[in-house]
């Protein structure tokens, strides 16, 4: 059952579903070209939301076209090794058919991508809905689409937090020396080493054991995922929550694949996509203080873990510490998308 979400923010999120409709009846057309199944990608595994959003896409295609587009789940980036970056490169192979990405995973092929990881440029999920649901997120969708892809529904992996095994992290002095993972893209590695951390880059799968072995003190993630994988049982017994960069989730199709089906069922994978985002949207924020609802945090504390919530000031000195990185990367992003994006914040936030 879908979640309930905030009001407003769950009024614009279904605008920007609204219109896809169901899908009409099935034609001839494309009939007998169908493949027997359709390999759908996504990092990580339920129950984190993106990764339980690739399920839920999968089922509604695979039911409401009565099986003739039977799409199959292969979690934990699997179809290219566990190495979640190399997911875009496979589907412009063939390897991949659908996916779920993280915009982080991306963004090394696709710099307008980097928008979401420009530090502390989205302190709230005011400022991601204003992004993915105006002109902005349409202008990514476009850049993307010139990648023989075609992005169907925006979703969320969530704000990543920052947890480590030694000590509170409530200013920028406190990360010196910390080892911290990244998953992907050298704007983490220079956001880190400006603060005097130790970056280190590994994928997800590799993430676990590197934290049970105290080969990295710590990592960023959203606190569902924080929660779902028990990382306070990998030492993980201080949590920081700063909203530093926000993770987008976007539910794509291969263009040779999308072109391959009926334009009825073009139309019904779209619909899926969007109702199953929306759902992810949902389960992601649920407990992250948007409504009153602090569940995710005060789990947290039953587990035993240390959270400690970043006042504005205390943010903003971690921004301003961290200003060169934004400035060099938002030139690689694009000045103009970038003020574009400025802009829709300022306005949804004011």
């Amino acid at each position: 059952m879908t979640k309930t979400m905030p009001g407003a923010s769950r009024r614009t999120l279904l605008l920007g579903a609204a219109g896809a409709g169901l899908a009409l009846p099935y034609t001839a057309f494309g009939q007998g070209q169908y493949r027997a199944e359709y390999k759908l990608s996504v990092v990580g595994n339920r129950p984190i939301p993106l990764s339980a959003g690739a399920f839920d896409w999968a089922d509604l295609v695979t039911q409401r076209s009565d099986g003739r587009i039977k799409v199959k789940v292969y979690p934990g980036s699997q179809l290219v090794g566990g190495d979640q970056t190399r997911e875009l490169v496979a589907m412009r192979q063939g390897i991949i058919d659908m996916a779920v990405f993280s915009t982080i995973n991306i963004s090394p092929q696709v710099r307008e991508m980097n928008l979401f990881s420009l530090p502390f440029l989205l302190r709230d999920h005011r400022g991601f809905d204003a992004i993915i649901n105006g002109e902005v997120g349409q202008d990514l969708f476009r850049v993307l689409a010139t990648r023989d892809v075609v992005p169907v529904a925006w979703g969320e992996n969530g704000f990543r937090e920052l947890s480590n095994s030694k000590h509170v992290v409530r200013k920028p002095e406190d990360l010196r020396g910390l080892k911290i993972r990244f998953a992907a893209g050298a704007i983490f590695s220079e956001i880190f080493t400006g603060l005097g951390a130790n970056p280190l880059q590994m994928s997800f799968a590799d993430l676990q054991p590197a934290l049970s072995t105290g080969a990295v003190d710590g990592q960023e993630n959203p606190v569902n995922l924080f929660l779902a994988f028990r990382m306070d049982t990998l030492a993980q017994k201080y949590l920081t929550i700063w909203n530093y960069v926000a993770d987008a989730g976007i539910f794509v199709v291969s263009k040779q694949v999308m072109e391959s089906f009926a334009p009825a069922d073009r139309d019904l994978v779209i619909a899926c996509a969007r109702e199953a985002a929306l759902k992810q949207i949902a389960d992601t924020r649920k407990g992250t203080g948007i409504g009153g609802d602090r569940s995710a945090f005060e789990e947290c504390a039953r587990r035993g873990v240390e959270v400690t919530e970043l006042t504005p000031d205390e943010k903003t000195a971690f921004a301003n510490a961290t200003r060169p990185v934004f400035d060099k990367w938002a030139q690689t992003v694009g000045m103009p998308l970038v003020q574009k994006a400025q802009a829709a914040i300022s306005r949804a936030t004011a």
